[in-house]
């Protein structure tokens, strides 16, 4: 199976190259299933319900979220009534929606996603990543009920991504890390067949400090005052994130490559 992740969707530039780019890739690259991390696509905070289902109809299979998953208030209700959106499964048990689903792909076979997010330098603490994770990954075998699995880890910390690779290598066909939205060159395959990448990156302009227009970062980073709200740079996007190839029968990695087309960044794909 072809899986392509693409890392975090950071405003409107974001949502235009997912919208011009991705309904090419998918035929282009053979994609059999595509998870896109849309939790910075509106205004650079959180996901609306239009830009959901704009994404969603633009090719992806799945959209997860993170710590901004319900900044918009209307994915409060929404995340409810639509299964290809997942939030953080260890975020609060109130929280609405599911940190987890199977997922079908093509030609019938099932994909596993799986969101968590890391406790090391973000703002609140949310439930252990690990002992969130481990009973999805054990009630979801690879080569059992899950042709495939993936895992993204939503954090700030690179040493804390990288334990969770370890923590699912082989268990998961891959492991990805979001919320830093600077592409990491660590895509690799572990000893027990889990792909891995520290950081898909972001689906947004790079002319940018992390997506946001530079003026107001650049002048908070310097003077320690701020003047405006953050906003989110227009320039021509990247997409940024990781393909992977899986077997089939045990789930495991078979090759990856990262992915960076269009915009300023180097470009990378199969």
């Amino acid at each position: 199976m072809r899986l392509l992740f693409l890392g975090d969707v950071m405003g409107r530039a974001g949502r235009a190259a997912i919208r011009d780019r991705l309904p090419g890739l998918r035929d282009a690259w053979r994609l059999d299933f595509v998870v896109v991390n849309g939790e910075n696509a509106t205004s650079g905070m959180g996901l609306n319900v239009a830009h959901a289902k704009g994404l969603l109809d633009a090719g992806a299979d799945c959209l997860t979220l993170g710590d901004h998953a319900f900044d918009q208030r209307d994915m409060l209700q929404f995340i409810e009534t639509e299964p290809r959106i997942i939030r953080p499964v260890n975020y609060a048990k109130q929280a609405p929606g599911k940190g987890f689903r199977l997922f079908e792909a093509r030609g019938g076979r099932k994909v596993l996603v799986a969101q968590v997010l890391g406790n090391v330098f973000m703002r609140r603490a949310f439930d252990d990543p690990f002992s969130a994770i481990e009973p999805v990954l054990k009630a979801h075998p690879l080569g059992g009920m899950a042709s495939a699995a993936i895992v993204d880890m939503h954090c700030e910390a690179t040493s804390e991504k990288m334990a969770m690779g370890h923590f699912c290598n082989g268990r998961a066909s891959l492991v990805v890390g979001t919320h830093t939205h600077v592409p990491t060159a660590d895509a690799q395959i572990l000893s027990g067949g889990t792909a891995y990448l520290t950081d898909a990156g972001m689906c947004g302009s790079y002319d940018s400090v992390i997506g946001m227009d530079k003026a107001e970062p650049l002048r908070r980073f310097v003077t320690g005052m701020a003047r405006d709200r953050f906003t989110p740079a227009m320039g021509e996007a990247t997409l940024s994130g990781i393909l992977v190839e899986t077997d089939d029968r045990s789930g495991k990695a078979l090759s990856v490559r990262m992915v960076r087309e269009g915009g300023s960044l180097e470009q990378a794909g199969p």
